[in-house]
């Protein structure tokens, strides 16, 4: 069997136009922060409602999505057990260094994958006794071109191997210094007052993820944090491999 180059797998590829407002759907439903109506998704989706209507149907069909007694809609059950497949390795070998590192840092610790020109958090660990922290839910997005985590899965990679990956976003100076210096460092790129330290964590057969934290800016120094993480990552890497 041939080996699948990461990086060439990461290309774009041609896609279904049903298929892709269905996810996108999905995506919004998951965001939402209370039920929506579905002229509200509809709306969301840029489809006239009885196209909505059909989408809906058929996601519910898988419980993906399930209804309100209002008549709203929701994400469903399903994408639950389908979230527990996605990157499954990954996240068993991450849940226990997460855990050591929030408790341990008093931070919150996070998994964050490659999608596209996003960011998004996989698994996140908030610390057991929390004094002052910052959430971090699974599920969130930033784009590439903010923030440490991305930094970090841009270091793991050259800047040949980035290009082909992802060609209109540049490699940023910051991942070179990062994979100079083993970790990435941002200030105020997500959120205002927030920085971000994260490691890259090599994954078989996929492009790197990476392991973070977020904290208020300006309460600690970076170095140590830095070092924390990369023993985590050695040892997520050493239990993938």
């Amino acid at each position: 069997m041939t080996a699948v180059d990461p990086v060439e797998a990461a290309a774009g590829s041609k896609h279904s136009q049903t298929l892709s407002r269905g996810i996108r759907a999905l995506e919004i439903l998951a965001e939402a922060q209370a039920p929506m109506s579905i002229a509200e998704l509809s709306s969301a989706l840029g489809v006239h409602r009885s196209i909505a209507y059909r989408i809906l149907r058929t996601l519910e069909d898988h419980s993906l999505l399930m209804r309100t007694e209002a008549g709203l809609v929701q994400a469903g059950p399903g994408l639950a057990a389908l979230a527990r497949g996605v990157s499954r390795d990954l996240q068993t070998a991450a849940l226990p260094e997460l855990t050591d590192v929030a408790n341990s840092l008093q931070m919150t610790a996070f998994i964050a994958e490659w999608d596209r020109h996003d960011c998004v958090t996989l698994m996140t660990v908030e610390p057991r006794h929390p004094e002052t922290t910052l959430a971090q839910r699974p599920g969130t997005r930033h784009q590439f071109s903010a923030g440490a985590p991305g930094i970090a899965i841009q270091s793991a990679l050259s800047e040949e191997q980035w290009n082909r990956v992802a060609p209109a976003l540049p490699y940023r100076q910051e991942a070179r210094e990062a994979a100079r210096r083993g970790y990435a460092v941002s200030h105020d790129e997500v959120i205002a007052g927030v920085s971000s330290v994260a490691v890259p964590v090599p994954v078989p057969g996929q492009l790197p993820a990476a392991i973070a934290v977020v904290y208020i800016r300006g309460t600690r120094e970076p170095d140590p944090i830095g070092a924390r993480l990369m023993a985590s990552a050695a040892e997520i890497a050493a239990q993938l491999y």
